[in-house]
This record gives structure tokens, sequence and C-alpha cells, in this order.
């Protein structure tokens, strides 16, 4: 821009640079203020300052266009001079321009940096005729007129209009003043006809005289109004006014009419009806506009939408309920059985109370499921109450109406999503609820449960109560012992305990494998996922009870057979074991039991968890030192427990496993129980860690293939353990064939799965000495070669 302002250019004579303008119409004998901020209109304007000639103004006819040629020109405009101008910081120019006369387009001017054009100055006539001096008079009135209802308008300004004499001055001056659009104002620039273009001015200043008297008029009535009567009065007076104008009822009263006939619809008892009658006075009652009106009417709403008739039960067939849960889940025999017999039960005597289920076990084992599979037996609506991370008791029985933002419970708010007072509800995840400085939720979870008691359940934000008694509850929980005593007391607890391997294969060929294909958008011929890839999945890439990490291997291979057949939509991908190395990655999962167990002082016990069965090495060792047991590995108090008693127990039968009595001095007794970042707790690893120690006494190794599970007295004597169920899939998850359990859980053997009863071999103990008998090798047959051996 500085080169450009440093350049002079000589104009020939009839030639001007010109500005084009956006929205500006400027006027000859007017004062106007522009700005110009394109490339071509600042460098017109930086000519005209150099060379102390004027430019011409004219109007563009899109605005939008940013580089208008001269077809895009209106082709009259104003020859201006520049009278002052300043440069702002963004680059802009302001310029005071005053309009000089009018001029016509003739032909654009190339050469230059800006806008160019040969022009055709127009004269105005010096003759006045009569009719012009009329219209000048008749105008300069009305203009004084105007000027007195505009508020604000300096004095100087009505001052000035009288003293312009010229019609064609006046004409112009006023036509600049006016508020009208600027295709308008352009319009009387092109007018050049004197009487003819006063004759335009004076008629769109009667229009613009007419409304500002209007609206003057409107505003006195308005502010004669506003002194009698309060404001917000005022507004709520004048919005009934309208509405009667407009033949239209007052919309308060249509809404209370509304709720009226909801109330009369929804079919509540006699006295909780009579509660919403009363509320409904005084809603009527209430201004439209204060806050608790609001609050009042959504009160009202909630009380017409829930479901406070009991609608007809459908038949219940028991064959079809069974066809129901059989193709929802494979297994679970037992647990197919009990809901049958809820089922049945439910189908003898509708109007009985429920027994509330609640389905423990691991994650993917289908708990959530089951309970859909139940309302589709029933035909009934099925509703999911979340309970994972409730720590208010609030969140149950809902808000009182007096807080801001009140809402009811959830309960409640599910029984209005479902629509029926005998839906079946799930509460999910009850072990996960907490309580806080904000009350109990399983506290306020005993009334729902009750069937004594939720009958007449009463949410904190209604106020009255609701029959709960014909709602089906199913609860679901990982970990029972997490669940408050007097919540479980209320329910009837059936264990999921997990699947096994047979199991989750035919859940893959039923279930998985037909999800994850339409879920990844191929055809069954698409994409084949052979039997062996699918035990290859379960036995090396999963390690859990449920299916659910399954399901996620399986759309993996899903994923990658769907990204070849994009590549080519003809090729019928068939992916078998050998794959699954270079699809998912190498084995997840190895089965090291032997590598584990080659050594004295090393066994294998099995614990139960929150997700499954799982399997617990414990490995132990002797070092110099002054008769200390050494624990590590994250125990907690029961199994540190368990080992001072296993090595008590060993040091008082060393006599009879033919253990030195000097073995035990000058030494420390170190026991390990690896992934030590996991903390490990609980009364079943007794038997292992005392078959560990007498391996590490007796130079015997245990076996490799055998598991053990039960705690031990001081007595020698093996007690009962549970999660039976869960231990043993893990040891036949693990590839172990041999498990050692107490013989009082002998009776627990009977919840697992006959193909893994066939598949293991169970020893049940008495006493220790038949875990040693069951699980020790010969003396000296763990140990080859060196005394230490890295494992």
């Amino acid at each position: 821009m500085e080169e450009l302002a440093a350049t002079r250019f000589e104009l020939p004579n009839g030639v001007i640079a010109l500005v084009p303008m956006r929205n500006v119409v400027l006027f000859p004998h007017v004062l106007m203020p522009v700005t110009v901020g394109r490339v071509k209109s600042i460098a017109a304007v930086e000519h005209a300052l150099q060379s102390n000639t004027p430019i011409g103004i004219v109007l563009q006819k899109d605005p939008a266009i940013d580089d208008p040629g001269i077809d895009a020109l209106c082709p009259i405009g104003t020859v201006a001079n520049v009278v002052r101008h300043i440069t702002s910081a963004d680059g802009l120019r302001h310029a005071v321009c005053q309009g000089i006369e009018r001029f016509r387009i003739k032909e654009l001017v190339e050469g230059y940096p800006f806008l160019a054009v040969r022009i055709q100055r127009i004269d105005e006539s010096e003759l006045i005729s009569t009719q012009a001096e009329a219209l000048a008079m008749q105008l300069r009135e009305r203009a004084v007129e105007i000027l007195s209802l505009l508020p604000g308008v300096p004095a100087e300004l009505a001052h000035a209009l009288q003293a312009t004499r010229a019609p064609s001055h006046l004409a112009d001056i006023t036509a600049s003043l006016l508020d009208t659009e600027v295709n308008e104002k352009q319009m009387l620039l092109e007018t050049l006809r004197t009487e003819e273009r006063l004759q335009k001015v004076l008629e769109i200043l009667s229009r613009r005289i007419e409304v500002l008297r209007l609206s003057q008029e409107i505003g006195e009535r308005t502010k004669e109004q506003l002194e009698d009567r309060e404001r917000k009065f005022l507004l709520r007076e004048q919005l009934k006014t309208i509405q009667k104008e407009l033949g239209e009822s007052d919309g308060n009263d249509q809404e209370i009419e509304q709720l009226g006939e909801a109330i009369t619809n929804a079919g509540m008892p006699d006295e909780i009806e009579a509660q919403a009658r009363k509320e409904l006075q005084r809603l009527q009652r209430m201004p439209g506009a204060s806050s608790e009106y609001s609050m009042l009417h959504t009160y009202l709403e909630w009380m017409t939408e829930l479901p406070w008739r009991l609608p007809a039960d459908p038949p219940i067939d028991l064959n079809t309920a069974r066809q129901i849960l059989e193709a929802d889940h494979f297994g679970l025999d037992r647990v197919k059985q009990r809901i049958v017999e809820f089922l049945a039960v439910q189908k003898l005597k509708p109007q009985g109370r429920a027994p509330i289920l609640c389905f423990v076990g691991p994650p993917g084992v289908g708990k959530t499921s089951l309970g859909q599979s139940i309302a589709r037996a029933l035909q009934r609506p099925f509703v999911r109450v979340s309970l994972g991370g409730v720590h208010d008791e609030a969140e149950m029985r809902g808000h009182r109406r007096t807080y801001i933002g009140a809402m009811p419970g959830n309960i409640v708010q599910c029984l209005r999503k479902a629509g029926a007072r005998n839906c079946v509800m799930m509460l999910d995840e009850v072990d996960k609820m907490s309580a806080s400085l904000h009350g109990d939720p399983s506290a306020a979870l005993l009334e729902v449960l009750d069937p004594e008691q939720n009958s007449t359940f009463r949410d904190n934000y209604l106020g009255v109560p609701f029959d709960l008694s014909r709602v089906i509850f199913i609860a679901t929980a990982n970990v029972i012992d997490n669940v408050p005593p007097p919540v479980r007391d209320r329910m009837e607890i059936i264990d999921l305990p997990g699947y096994t391997r047979e199991e989750k294969l035919q859940i893959a060929l039923r279930y998985l494998v037909h999800r994850q294909r339409e879920a990844n958008g191929l055809a069954e011929a698409q994409c084949e996922l052979t039997v062996e890839a699918l035990e290859g999945i379960i036995a090396n890439y999963t390690h859990e009870a449920g299916v659910r990490q399954f399901e996620r291997e399986i759309g993996r291979v899903m994923r990658h057979a769907a990204m070849r057949i994009a590549d080519d939509e003809r090729l019928q991908v068939r992916v078998d074991a050998a794959d699954l190395d270079a699809i998912l990655g190498p084995a997840k999962f190895e089965h090291e039991i032997g590598l584990r167990t080659s050594l004295p002082g090393v066994a294998t016990g099995l614990a139960w968890t929150p997700v499954g069965g799982d399997i617990l090495f414990i490995e132990a060792t002797r070092v110099s030192g002054r008769g200390q047991l050494i624990l590590t590995g994250q125990l907690g108090d029961v199994m540190k427990e368990s080992a001072q008693a296993a090595l008590t127990l060993l040091k008082a039968h060393a006599n009879d496993l033919n253990i030195p009595a000097a073995m035990f001095d000058g030494i420390d007794v170190h026991v390990h129980v690896p992934a030590g970042a996991i903390p490990k707790d609980g009364p079943s690893a007794g038997v292992a860690m005392f078959v560990a120690l007498t391996s590490l006494f007796t130079d015997r190794p245990v076996h490799h293939d055998v598991a053990m599970t039960g705690e031990i007295s001081l007595r020698g004597l093996v007690l009962p353990v549970g999660g039976i169920k869960e231990k043993v899939l893990a040891a036949q998850r693990a590839g172990l064939r041999r498990v050692l359990l107490p013989a009082r859980n002998q009776k627990d053997l009977r919840e697992v799965p006959e193909a893994t009863r066939s598949e293991l071999q169970f020893v049940l103990l008495e006493t220790v000495a038949d875990a040693i008998q069951a699980s020790l090798g010969e003396r000296g047959s763990g140990r080859a070669g060196s005394e230490f051996k890295l494992v």
C-alpha cells in the first residue's frame, strides 16, 4: 500500500476515480462519512487525496460482490470531495465526503489500480418553476414536522433545512435524512427532474410521519397505563386483552382444564384423587408467572402420567416361556428351572406376592438378559434401574417438592417409563450402592423389596402412597457379600457361576458369531469361523467366567474379515485356529502348570473372585534366619492366618512326616503368592499352603496337574469352603486334571456340569493326610542336577 501511495496517476479529462459502496447513497450538497476497506477503493481515496481531485461515489447493485465491474454498478452516482480522512488500526479508511453533483457512468477506463470511469456530469437546471417552489415549501414544513417527532434531533438541523432555499438542494438533503431502503434512495438519486424528485421525497416523508405519529400515540397510551398499574400486572392484563381480541381463551385455563381431565382419566384411588384435586384448585388460584405455578404444574403432570390402574395380566404359557429361555440362553439348567417355577406360581396365583429373585454371578454370564427373557415370557414391559454408584437416598425415594429441581426417585421414573403397574423391573448392580452423607439408598430399597411394605411405597416427591406389590422385581449383583444383609434377606439368591468351555462354544455357535457377523455388516456366506478357531479363542485369548471378552475377540475376527471383504466383495473368508495368531496376535494366556510346579514348595490353589474362579500359585522356600514366617503377595489377614496355621500344623506333625526337628532351627520360611499387585484374601488357601510347606520340607514336588482348595484346622481337619463350581471351572480352564476338595463339599459337585465332572478327577479330603497322599510325588523327584533352578 505504501508503494501504491507513492505512485501518482494523471487521469484524463472526464475520467474520475470511482469508489463503489455497498449500502451507502451519497446525495449532492450533503456531507457524509464513508468507510472503505477494499484495495481498489483505498487506492481511489489515496489518489484523490494526493491529486486533490474529487472521487465518484456510486452504489453497487449486489452488496455481496467484492470486486464489482461496471455492469454491477448503478448508472448514476455522485461526484464528491474528500473533506477529511483518517486511517484506523485495522487498515480501513474513514473519509468525510461532500457531495457536489450527479454523474452518469459512460465507460470503464483500464490501466489504473482503482476503478476509473469516464463520466458525464449532470447539471441541474437553474430555472425554478412555480410548482417546484410550492413543493419545496410543503417539503420544508413536512421535514420540520418529522424532526419534531424524532427524539434527540439537534435544533441546528431544523434551522439548516429552513435556510436551504434551492428546491433541488432541499430535496437532496431531505432524501439523505430519510430512514428508508437504500434502493429507494438510489431511485431518488436517479430522479433528475426537480419537481418529480420533490414529489417522491414528499410522499416518502408523509408515510414516515404517519408511522411516527402512530408510534407516538401508542407510546403515550402505554405511558398512561404504566402510571395506573404496576408493570407485571399490566403485562398480564395486556396478554389477556390480546387473547380476547383474537378470540382465544386463557392459556392457563386451558392447561388447568386439561389437567382436570387427566386426573379424571388417571384412575387414581379416591383419597389420592382428592389430594390431586386440591392441588389443582391451588394451581387455579395462582398467577401463571409465579415460580410455584410451574412447580405445581409439573407435580400434577407426574401424578396424572403414572400408571395407577392395574392392567389385565396376559395369560402365562409355560411352554412358550421354556422356548423363550432356551432360545435366549444356553445351559443354566437350574436357573431356567427356577424361573419356570416362578412363572408357574404366577400363573396359578396371579394376585400372590412374587418372590424377588436376585441373580448373582460374574460379569457376562447373562444376568440382565435373563430378566428380559422373564419379561418376554410374562408379556409385560421391562424397565431397568441401574444402581451402580448410587449413594443418595433421594435417588430412590425422590426429592421433596420444596427443593428447586425436585424430581421423583428412580423407581417412580421407571414406572412412568414402563406405563404399567405390573411391569418387570430389574434392579441392576444392587451390590454397587454405597451410603454417604445424603443417606443410605439400600435402606430406601428395603421398602421397595419388602412385600409387606411396598404396597404403600411413598415417594418423597409424590407425597402419596403408590402400590408396588404387582411389580415383579429382579435384582442382579456380582458379589452377594457386598449387599447389605437386610436387603439380602428380602431376596432369593440364584447363583450364575459361569460357563464351561463347551457351554461357551455352544453360546458362540448359537448367538455370538451370528450377532457379531450382523454387527459388522457381513453375510453368513462371507465369513466362516470354524469350531477349532472358537476353541482356540476360548483357550488362549480369554480367561473369564462369562462370554463378554469372548464376544469382543469374535468381533475382532469379524472386523478383520470385513476389512478384507471391503477390498474384494467376492472374497469368502474362512478363519481357522492357525489364523488367530495373525489376527488377534500372540496368545494372551498360556498353561504353565507343569513349569510352575516342577520344584518342591510350589502348590496350585483354587480361588474365587468376583469375576469367576481362578487358580492361585503358592510358593514356599526356606532361608537362613531366626525362625520367622515371611509372607508376600498382598495377602489379607485371613490368608496370613492360614499360612501361620499351616506352618504350625506342619511343625506339630513333623515326626509323622519324617521331618527332622532340626530343619526348623535357624531358618526363615518365606511364603509368596505371585501377582503381588493383586490383593488376595479368603478362607480357602489353607490346604494349598500346607501342601506347599510339606512339599518344601519333605523335598517332594506337587503333581503338576493337581489343584486344591479348602481350609485347615490345627487338628489337621479339612474344612469346607464356598464357590466350588467357580473353582472347578477355573481348574478346567487351566488344563488341570485332578481337584482336591473338602469332603463336606461333595454335595456342591452336583452344581458342576456333567461334562466338567467327567473330565476331571475329584479327591475328597477329610484330613491333611489325604491331601499329602493325593498331591505329593516321591522324595527328590523334583530336583534334577543343581539344588536351585530358575523356572
